[in-house]
């Protein structure tokens, strides 16, 4: 069978896992261990997807750059500490699991590091399934294209058969800074509404949904 999409990218936190949550919780409470003002919610969540960088940079403004590692080891260690209690979505790992069994090149884009990227792999077991992965810590951070464009490039293939699929506006920009399509997944990190703006070629609610839009669409 022909497929629409030859390739299909992923982001990880908020798209295949349940993880924005605790990403906030991590960055809140970084914050009142070196005695910073604590972003709000929507303001934590706006950052994920961002390399850990660029994400502490907007989400924690009045962080001196000299404190970036300070923030970076207490971020982590909030993280980790609840790591192994995050799961994926419900039918996250069917979706994968029949994607890759129908042919199609798999791919993951996402703001985490390789370290982390590859813990979340093996404990999900969804690693063996995605033949290639690009990790904020190897790449520019979204929007820049340049994980789409490694992605494409490793595969051979073009834009027009390649769809990217994201919970943030950042996944979205991205796309479209390389020159591909995308779907917005509503129920991981940003707003229904910036979604909606940033006009991708389906919005869906659930992973259920999402995979009965590839079948038909993808």
């Amino acid at each position: 069978m022909t497929h629409r999409f030859e390739l299909l990218v992923f982001d990880w936190d908020g798209t295949l896992m349940d993880s924005a949550a605790a990403i906030v919780r991590a960055i809140q409470a970084s914050c009142r261990d070196l005695g910073l003002p604590e972003p709000t919610d929507a303001r934590a969540r706006h950052v994920i997807g961002l390399g850990l960088q660029e994400a502490l940079s907007y989400a924690v403004p009045e962080l001196a750059p000299h404190a970036y590692p300070d923030m970076v080891e207490r971020y982590r260690h909030h993280y980790l500490s609840a790591d192994h209690a995050l799961e994926l979505f419900p039918g996250s790992y069917e979706l994968v699991e029949s994607l890759a069994g129908s042919g199609r090149l798999l791919g993951v884009a996402t703001g985490k590091s390789r370290k982390g990227l590859d813990r979340a792999l093996a404990a999900s077991r969804l690693g063996p399934f995605f033949h290639a992965t690009r990790c904020a810590d190897e790449c520019f951070s979204k929007p820049h294209p340049q994980m789409l464009d490694e992605l494409m490039d490793t595969f051979g293939v073009v834009r027009e058969r390649t769809l990217m699929i994201g919970d943030t506006t950042h996944d979205l920009d991205m796309a479209r800074n390389a020159g591909v399509a995308a779907v917005a997944v509503g129920f991981g990190a940003h707003p229904r509404l910036a979604l909606e703006r940033a006009s991708p070629l389906a919005l869906v609610d659930s992973t259920a949904e999402l995979a009965a839009w590839i079948e038909k669409n993808a």
